[in-house]
C-alpha cells in the first residue's frame, strides 16, 4: 500500500480475500466486515455494561460474582473443581478466591482423612452480596450463550474459530474471564 494514502482510505482498499472497490462504495464483502464488526461491538458493549452493572451494585468484578454462585451452588468445592466450573486455570480461581477471603465473602476449610483437602463455602456476606447482583452471575454472555440452540452454537463455533485462526489469537487467552479483560 502506498504511503500517501490516509488510514481511512487504506481501510477500504481489497484485502486479498475481497474485490477492490471504491472509498466511496465498498463491496459487499467490505460491507459485511463492517457489519459483523458492529455486532462484534455490540456484543462487547453488552458484556461491558453488564459488568459495570454489577460492580456499581456490589462492588464486586463479574468473575468474582460467578465463583461465588458457583460455591454458593456447590458447598464444600474444592479449587481445582471451581475452575473447572468457570472454564478457567486454577491459578486464576486460586486468585479469585484469595480475594473473596479477604473480602470475607467465603471461607475456606480442611476436609478429607488427612486434612489436607482444601474446601470453599460462602459466608453470610456473600449470600448478601449474591442476592443484590443484577444477573445473570456468570454474565450475559455466558447466559446467551447456554440459550442457544445447539446448530447455532455449531456454526458460530466453526466460524469463530476461523476468526481465531485469520487473527492468530494467543490460545491461553481462552481461559481468562471475560471481566478481567
Amino acid at each position: 500500500m502506498p504511503d500517501s494514502l490516509s488510514p481511512m482510505t487504506s481501510c477500504f482498499m481489497s484485502t486479498a480475500r475481497g474485490p477492490k472497490s471504491s472509498p466511496a462504495q465498498p463491496s459487499r464483502h467490505e460491507q459485511l466486515a463492517g457489519e459483523v464488526l458492529r455486532q462484534f461491538r455490540q456484543v462487547f458493549n453488552a458484556v461491558k455494561t453488564h459488568f459495570q452493572q454489577v460492580e456499581k451494585k456490589v462492588g464486586l468484578g463479574g468473575a468474582q460474582v460467578w465463583a461465588l454462585s458457583v460455591i454458593r451452588d456447590h458447598p464444600g468445592i474444592r479449587v481445582t473443581e471451581l475452575a473447572q466450573a468457570m472454564d478457567i486455570h486454577q491459578s486464576t480461581a486460586s486468585n479469585l478466591v484469595k480475594g473473596l477471603i479477604e473480602r470475607e465473602l467465603i471461607v475456606s476449610f480442611k476436609d478429607g482423612p488427612d486434612k489436607r483437602v482444601v474446601r470453599l463455602k460462602l459466608k453470610p456476606a456473600g449470600t448478601r452480596a449474591l442476592k443484590a447482583v443484577p444477573g445473570p452471575f456468570e454474565g450475559v454472555l455466558p447466559s446467551a450463550l447456554h440459550a442457544m440452540e445447539a446448530a447455532t452454537l455449531k456454526r458460530l463455533h466453526t466460524d469463530l474459530q476461523a476468526l481465531l485462526t485469520e487473527l492468530r489469537a494467543d490460545e491461553e487467552a481462552a481461559h481468562v474471564p471475560l471481566a478481567d479483560m
